[in-house]
C-alpha cells in the first residue's frame, strides 16, 4: 500500500495519497486480544480525509495513529513503484493513468 500511495502521490501531485497502518484492532481478523481500539484504528484515516491540519495536507507519506512514521526505504524507489504498477496492470488488465486529467 505504501508503494501505491507513493506512486499516486508522484504521478498525481494534486491528489492526497497516503498509506495508513490502523494498528492491531479487535476485529474478526485482529482477534479479541488486539490492544488498539476500533476508534484508534480509523482516527488517522478520518483525520487525513477531513482535517485542515497542515500535517494532514501531505501526500506520499505513511501514518500510524495520526503521526507520520518512517516506511521501508525501498518504497521511495521510483523504479520499484513503476514495477508494482506494471504488475498490477498485468494482473488486472487496467493501466494506472499518468495524468488524472
Amino acid at each position: 500500500m505504501v508503494l501505491l500511495a507513493k506512486a499516486v502521490a508522484r504521478r498525481w501531485p494534486d491528489v492526497y495519497a497516503n498509506a495508513v497502518d490502523p494498528g492491531w484492532v479487535p476485529t474478526k481478523m485482529g482477534g479479541p486480544e488486539a490492544p488498539d481500539s476500533l476508534e484508534e484504528g480509523v482516527a488517522t484515516q478520518v483525520w487525513l480525509a477531513v482535517s485542515d491540519d497542515p500535517r494532514a495536507k501531505v501526500s506520499g507519506r505513511y501514518f500510524y495513529h495520526m503521526r507520520e512514521v518512517p516506511c521501508h526505504p525501498l518504497a521511495d524507489e521510483v523504479a520499484l513503484q513503476e514495477a508494482f504498477l506494471e504488475t498490477c496492470a498485468q494482473c488486472t488488465g487496467v493501466r494506472f493513468p499518468s495524468d488524472p486529467a
